[in-house]
């Protein structure tokens, strides 16, 4: 039986003043993008190696790896990475939400993983935070087995909101993730996926279409847990970006049926790739996580892994 660390009262107060801003920035609308948000392209050093035409080569089950990168400003960022059970292999980048830090994906991560390993790192938690209780989680199917590459955004904590607002900033450590998680071993770097949460989840689809931009089909989509611009990119402008030329890539928008309407605001011709769920029973971001959602917002994802990576 795992045995879970303490309770942490704050964070269930931080959650619900947090989707009290989140509701207001979405009622206002997203601010354009300012100039100077973007890193200077750079491309891969392993963009054309490690294709998905190679034979995978079976590894045994592995537990995560401490990574140390730097954003293109110079910032010092950490994460941790998952290897799948083969390699090449597809990787996925999880983004956390405001609220907290990469740990916030302790238990996703090596249910996307999918190798057995049993997940020790500790967990803030308290009665919201059913997403630590991997007891429900759908079976990934057998055979399937995702990297996972986890980081922390500059300036945040273990379940602890931040403190200051850098969308600016954030967008650069986002970025050099994506960037990053193409250069790790036993990486596809032809098949990245972007998934995220809140501030994350516009972290995703906005990075995701950054890094096509730099190299070419190599994110392949984007999956965003209650986005709202809130890294001053129009979440309806990231998507478009991404749908972009002769092979769009898909962008899924999901949300609680209180903020779906961020999803609404993407047109029907942006991208071919869109697709909008509405997930009943949750509330922002990581709290669309639970066993009550309906449809599963994990069985969504797993979904749209499928289509995506096949």
């Amino acid at each position: 039986m795992r045995i879970k660390p303490v309770l942490w009262p704050g964070l269930l107060l931080a959650s619900l003043l947090f989707s009290g801003c989140q509701a207001q920035t979405t009622a206002t609308g997203a601010a354009a993008a300012p100039p100077g948000n973007s890193a200077e392209p750079v491309p891969s050093p392993t963009a054309e190696t490690n294709s998905s035409t190679e034979t995978p080569e079976d590894l045994a089950p592995a537990g995560p790896q401490e990574i140390t990168f730097l954003a293109s400003d110079g910032q010092e960022l950490h994460g941790r990475y998952y290897p799948a059970s083969a390699s090449p292999a597809p990787v996925v980048v999880l983004m956390h939400w405001v609220n907290g830090d990469m740990t916030d994906w302790n238990e996703i991560a090596p249910w996307l993983q999918n190798t057995g390993y049993d997940n020790t790192y500790p967990n803030c938690q308290d009665e919201s935070g059913k997403w630590w209780d991997p007891s429900w989680f759908p079976a990934v199917p057998a055979g399937k087995s995702y990297g996972v590459f986890l980081f922390t955004f500059r300036d945040h904590k273990p379940c602890e909101r931040s403190s200051e607002w850098k969308p600016a900033e954030w967008l650069l450590d986002a970025q050099a993730a994506l960037k990053k998680a193409s250069e790790l071993e036993g990486a596809d770097p032809k098949r990245i996926v972007a998934m995220g949460s809140s501030i994350g989840a516009d972290a995703a689809v906005d990075a995701c279409a950054w890094w096509n931009k730099q190299v070419p089909d190599s994110c392949q989509g984007a999956l965003s847990l209650s986005p709202g611009g809130f890294l001053d990119v129009p979440y309806a402008d990231a998507v478009k970006d991404l749908g972009e030329g002769d092979n769009p890539r898909a962008a899924w928008c999901l949300a609680d049926p209180s903020e779906i309407s961020i999803c609404k605001t993407v047109p029907e011709s942006a991208n071919a790739k869109y697709r909008m769920v509405e997930i009943a029973n949750g509330h922002h971001g990581n709290l669309l996580l639970v066993p009550e959602s309906e449809p599963s917002t994990l069985q969504v994802i797993l979904d749209f892994l499928m289509e995506v990576l096949g």
